[in-house]
């Protein structure tokens, strides 16, 4: 089949399965991170969550400083900082830092949501009273400038500077699964990076008003969407179905305020929610590869994506990369 004529980026959550520790997770992420430089992916980003008992990516510049060092041509990037759990400053001084050991190499995706439940969200941001994002468009044009973006409205760049000579800056994506997102990355001018792997619907409406709303800015001429899609890949389209049923089942339990756990494929098969797991709508793409790379072409083409970023649940890190050869070779990548 012909090869995929758009750029492919990796998620990844650093999954904790059942029996693993913190150090296999990232030790996984940091394998599946190599892989995708050496197979010609053009982004891994890492996300942002926080007391989860299956997710130890928990401070995405920590993770990327690691991940950066240790590939050489991808881009590493945030999918992404949770801004309202940070100040602004703070998240700057850590992107201008990496930006000034891995200049033109790094990626800023911020989110507005909390990744992770109201008591933890209190925890992080030292106060009940600040659960709400209000504040967010504010504090991201105060990110925005004192990374090098100034805006009007700006107020902290005035006074602070995030590195004493900064020579290149980290662009900022916005991330969202709703229209309040992609409405305020257009007006700003930014890429959007829609989460369609939260297989939660909306993605259409999201990236209509993104690019209606869209106003061109310093860095960015025209609109940028990225949209993620769960994918699970095997030889055959039998086993792809096969790995992609703890997924179904994680996703099942995070709908319906189930505790969440990892299982393994087998554990998955015979666990008593997998029959209403399998009866939720879902948008993933599971398949052989000619499938996956297929539905990816679908997708792209349904969207209008400017390019398209995997994502998964398995916490098999030795299938994940597997599953990222599989891609690489259908989809016509090359490093």
């Amino acid at each position: 089949m012909p090869a995929l004529d758009i750029p492919l980026s990796v998620l990844d959550l650093a999954s904790v399965g059942r029996g693993a520790t913190s150090a296999d997770a990232l030790q996984g992420t940091t394998r599946l991170a190599v892989a995708a430089d050496r197979l010609g992916f053009r982004r891994f980003w890492v996300a942002e969550h926080h007391n989860m008992p299956i997710v130890a990516s928990t401070s995405p510049p920590v993770l990327m400083a690691h991940l950066a060092a240790v590939t050489e041509r991808i881009r590493i990037g945030s999918g992404g900082v949770m801004l309202p759990n940070h100040p602004p400053l703070v998240v700057a001084e850590q992107i201008a830092l990496l930006e000034a050991l891995y200049p033109s190499r790094l990626d800023l995706g911020i989110g507005r949501a909390p990744g992770t439940d109201p008591m933890t969200a209190a925890a992080l941001r030292r106060s009940a009273d600040a659960l709400d994002a209000r504040e967010f468009p504010q504090q991201l044009i105060d990110l925005m400038a004192l990374l090098g973006d100034v805006r009007e409205g700006a107020r902290l760049h005035e006074r602070f500077r995030a590195t004493p000579v900064a020579t290149s800056y980290t662009p900022i994506f916005l991330l969202g699964s709703s229209g309040y997102s992609a409405q305020l990355a257009g007006i700003l001018g930014l890429p959007f990076v829609q989460a369609h792997h939260f297989d939660m619907g909306g993605t259409d409406e999201s990236l209509r008003l993104y690019r209606e709303r869209f106003q061109p800015s310093s860095a960015w001429k025209e609109p940028y969407a990225i949209v993620s899609a769960n994918v699970t890949v095997a030889e055959t389209e039998a086993e792809a179905r096969r790995r992609s049923l703890p997924g179904r089942l994680v996703r099942f339990w995070l709908r319906t305020g189930r505790p969440v756990w990892l299982p393994t494929v087998e554990e998955a098969e015979d666990h008593p929610d997998l029959e209403a797991a399998l009866a939720m709508p879902t948008q993933a793409i599971v398949g052989d590869p000619e499938q996956v790379v297929a539905g990816l072409a679908a997708l792209a083409e349904r969207t209008g994506a400017d390019e398209l970023m995997l994502a998964g649940t398995s916490a098999d890190y030795d299938q994940k990369v597997s599953e990222l050869e599989l891609v690489a070779s259908a989809a016509g990548l090359s490093a």
